[in-house]
């Protein structure tokens, strides 16, 4: 039986595999909640922007199955996780106004040291999920 070493290329390929499809189908479960859900993600939109939260939940939540899917197969994974990261950022402002929401101006009593923990890990969680799309471009670029 075949030896695998850390170094060897059957591994990098095995966990660039394995990343791009964690990351993908986590991508394209989180777009089918915004439809499963749609009150709970519409409620982060910022008021902000123009249009209709229920617009932006659908794009966001179509995008995200259609980039989740694309990262799958090793062909489309660079350009897809290129399209995640672009991704990411735009909806980005909406994390910001959920923090806002649960933190700076939550309702009576609802402040806890949950959300606290939760907001504080999801914002750096955003930019290594950036990172993550620039390495997952990297190792499978033609």
């Amino acid at each position: 039986m075949k030896q695998c070493c850390v170094k060897s290329k059957c591994c990098s390929s095995r966990g660039r595999w394995l990343g791009r499809t964690v990351f993908g189908c986590a991508l394209a479960g989180m777009g089918v909640l915004h439809f499963a859900k749609p009150t709970t993600v519409e409620s982060i939109v910022p008021p902000q922007l123009p249009g209709s939260a229920r617009l932006y939940n659908y794009g966001s939540g179509i995008a995200e199955i259609l980039i989740g899917v694309a990262l799958l197969p090793r062909r489309s994974a660079a350009t897809a996780a290129r399209a995640a990261k672009l991704l990411l950022l735009a909806v980005w402002p909406a994390n910001f106004y959920h923090a806002y929401l649960d933190l700076v101006n939550p309702g009576e009593g609802k402040r806890s040291a949950g959300k606290w923990i939760y907001h504080l890990l999801r914002q750096p969680a955003q930019v290594a999920l950036m990172k993550a799309t620039d390495k997952i471009a990297r190792a499978h670029r033609s």
